[in-house]
């Protein structure tokens, strides 16, 4: 029987430093497949098409809605985000583990479709740490400053819904602590067991 890929799903508030752990992790662990994702928002300085997101219309998002073609999707301040389930599916097919980076919405629709599937919330080291590297983006508004910071301490309560939390206090150790995660969950009983055949001839 071929061994399915693992899909693991990092999310937490914004700010948090999701992206920064995925870039480090990718750059460690060359067989880990980034699904990139679809959004209605503009490009932030240094984001690249098809790197970071694939940036696409409103009306373009709606018609793959219709289409059913997101694995999840949702509206986070004023912009769409979603996954192609395409990609997922295929490389979780060819035995390859997945990396979603999505928000708290889209990781909880995901988890209803793939309870197996592997949920990392990503915390800050403190709430005050959470404004000061949001405001260093530059992008913020005093206004969506406010947001952001209120939606983020929102979002924190649902860390109950995660397996596992991840301070991003030095990006290092949360990349390690998440290898160590994705070690001990394909260790997992039932993993094994649905990989592995014995039987009383050995």
């Amino acid at each position: 029987m071929k061994k399915r890929g693992l899909l693991i799903v990092i999310s937490g508030p914004s700010g948090a430093g999701k992206g920064t752990i995925c870039k480090a992790l990718l750059q460690k662990n060359k067989d880990l497949k980034l699904s990139v994702s679809c959004t209605t928002r503009a490009p932030r300085e240094g984001e690249k098409e098809g790197v970071n997101y694939y940036f696409v219309s409103k009306e373009k998002f709606e018609d793959m809605i219709r289409k059913n073609e997101f694995l999840e999707y949702a509206t986070v301040y004023g912009n769409y985000y979603g996954t192609p389930k395409s990609y997922v599916e295929e490389e979780l097919n060819k035995g390859n583990d997945v990396i979603l980076e999505i928000d708290i919405q889209g990781a909880l629709m995901v988890k209803e479709k793939y309870p197996d599937g592997v949920f990392i919330f990503i915390l800050p080291p403190s709430m005050e740490e959470l404004k000061n590297r949001i405001i260093k983006r530059g992008s913020e508004t005093e206004d969506s400053l406010k947001t952001r910071f209120n939606s983020a301490f929102e979002e924190i309560k649902y860390m109950s819904n995660y397996d596992y939390a991840v301070v991003n206090d030095y990006v290092e150790e949360a990349v390690k602590k998440i290898e160590c995660i994705i070690i001990a969950e394909k260790c997992r009983c039932s993993r094994v067991m649905d990989t592995v055949c014995f039987n009383q001839e050995g």
